[in-house]
């Protein structure tokens, strides 16, 4: 069952819920209620998400913990995005138990590549609000790539690039017999389609310099109205040199905008003119993942288009030229990562065997050491699953526990790195500094599960965590309390490093 990935649900003034194109279809005329583009707010803080906030037609808010609330102002309440997301979630499952005429209890989700723990848990929580249990989580490039390559014989590797409406997720993958291997991830969370409309809206709006921009986002309705007039100008764009923004009656309201009538042609060239940086933001995505993947442009056998934005021209054009072969066509690139999210289902369901995945982690994974800089474990693109191991020692004499600050991310500094979650192990014998060694282990298992263990070598005791623990919270909307609020491994590493990658062939 298929709705827009950008997700989009509304509130009436009768009550009433709408999800997906119901909800699109009112938008105009009950803006401050109609919420899209939910997913870009996806476990982020309110401070990471300041002009992303902007540009939406509703009014996202700040709470005490300075997480993202979306207002609603026709039901008097505040939403959290992981509710907004719940109701498609909810929708999704109720088309699917009429369809298949039996209760849907059970879900694959996927997710942009570069999505963090703490997004993919606030995932999570949205279908646990849904009433959903989550089965697994994938990455939408490599849901695209199992449903591409289910079928193929031959080994080859492949692209995925997949540009929706809020994210870009690049991934590389060899894939053949049945198998596919994750090499690499890469992608930008706040880079999609949406980003494409709003340079159009900002070039309309400096085409009118008597429309301030300010003024056109004060009233909701002439802004929706220019949010869809872009896209649509963005789409007819993909199969047309040149298209016309027409909108008289730019309010129904008393509004100052209510006489103006707005027509400008754009064309092919001038919109591929100030999207040039998006698409070298693209270029930078692909670069990186080429570079993790330790392979050459000419090592690529075929470039996967996954999302709606993929059928700009521009975005084709960087492909092709940059990979020297033109994109793959033919593929349903609205549909490919659903169709694959389904053949995971069939597999964990037992329906579909002969098929392995070996994913990869997307960012890196560590701890907090002396100084408040990360030491990684787990470097960004390691296989999964896999379990590797990294020897600490005390940093001060007669120290008897450690509390170890669990990160994800590629800063130095502890500081701009992810916080998942804290581990405490007590009862360590006292001695001399450097005396002690402390065995940190870091497990991911096949569903992407990272479980943490702590073990004092010398008196054999341990703890463990596993990182979903860390977002635990005793009252139903104060997710990740246990990130808020973490101390820091207090040792120094030492050379000694134990590596064990699970071989799934064995």
């Amino acid at each position: 069952m298929l709705e827009p990935s950008w997700i989009i649900v509304a509130y009436t003034y009768g009550g009433a819920c709408l999800v997906g194109q119901a909800a699109k279809r009112q938008a105009i005329t009950n803006p401050q209620n109609t919420f899209d583009s939910v997913m870009r707010f996806i476990g982020r803080k309110y401070d990471e998400v300041t002009e992303q906030a902007k540009e939406v037609s509703y009014k996202v808010l700040r709470d005490t913990q300075g997480k993202v609330k979306i207002n609603c102002p026709v039901l008097g309440q505040q939403f959290t995005p992981e509710e907004i997301l719940a109701q498609i979630l909810r929708k999704l499952a109720d088309d699917a138990t009429q369809y298949l005429d039996a209760q849907v209890t059970q879900i694959v989700l996927t997710v942009p590549a570069y999505f963090n723990e703490i997004q993919r848990h606030a995932v999570k929580e949205a279908s646990r609000f849904a009433g959903l249990e989550v089965l697994r989580i994938i990455p939408n490039p490599t849901a695209a790539a199992m449903a591409y390559g289910r079928d193929k014989e031959n080994d080859e590797t492949i692209v995925v690039f997949d540009l929706g409406g809020g994210h870009l997720s690049v991934s590389i993958l060899e894939i053949g017999s049945g198998v596919f291997e994750v090499l690499s991830y890469s992608g930008d969370t706040q880079l999609g389609g949406n980003d494409f409309d709003q340079k159009i809206i900002d070039w309309v709006a400096q085409e009118f310099k008597h429309l301030d921009g300010k003024a056109l986002r004060y009233y909701k309705q002439a802004w929706q109205r220019l949010r869809e007039a872009a896209e649509k100008a963005k789409i007819e764009l993909s199969s047309t040199t040149q298209t016309t923004i027409d909108l008289p009656w730019m309010t129904n309201t008393t509004s100052a905008f209510r006489n103006i009538h707005l027509k400008v042609t754009l064309t092919r060239q001038k919109f591929e003119q100030f999207c040039a940086d998006l698409v070298n933001r693209c270029r930078v995505s692909v670069e990186n993942a080429l570079r993790d993947s330790h392979l050459d442009k000419s090592d690529i056998d075929k470039v996967i288009l996954v999302g709606g934005s993929t059928r700009i021209p521009a975005v084709q054009q960087f492909l092709q030229q940059f990979f020297a072969k033109e994109p793959k066509q033919g593929l349903n690139i609205d549909e490919l990562v659903a169709l694959g999210a389904s053949v995971e289902a069939g597999v964990l369901a037992g329906n579909i065997t002969g098929i392995l995945l070996l994913d990869a982690t997307p960012l890196s994974l560590g701890i907090e050491i002396k100084g408040g800089v990360m030491c990684k474990i787990l470097p960004r693109n390691t296989t999964t699953p896999t379990k590797k191991s990294e020897v600490f020692s005390t940093a001060t004499d007669g120290q008897t526990s450690v509390e170890i600050h669990v990160l994800q991310g590629e800063a130095e500094l502890a500081s701009n790195n992810n916080s998942l979650g804290i581990l405490r192990l007590d009862g360590i014998s006292p001695s001399l500094q450097g005396v002690a060694q402390i065995e940190v282990i870091f497990d991911i298992d096949a569903n992407g599960v990272l479980t943490v263990i702590a073990k004092d070598k010398n008196t054999g005791k341990e703890q463990s965590i596993t990182i979903a623990e860390a977002f635990a919270s005793s009252q139903e909307h104060q997710k990740y309390k246990g990130s808020l609020a973490l101390g820091m491994l207090d040792v120094v590493s030492m050379v000694s490093t134990i590596a064990n990658v699970c071989n799934p062939f064995s």
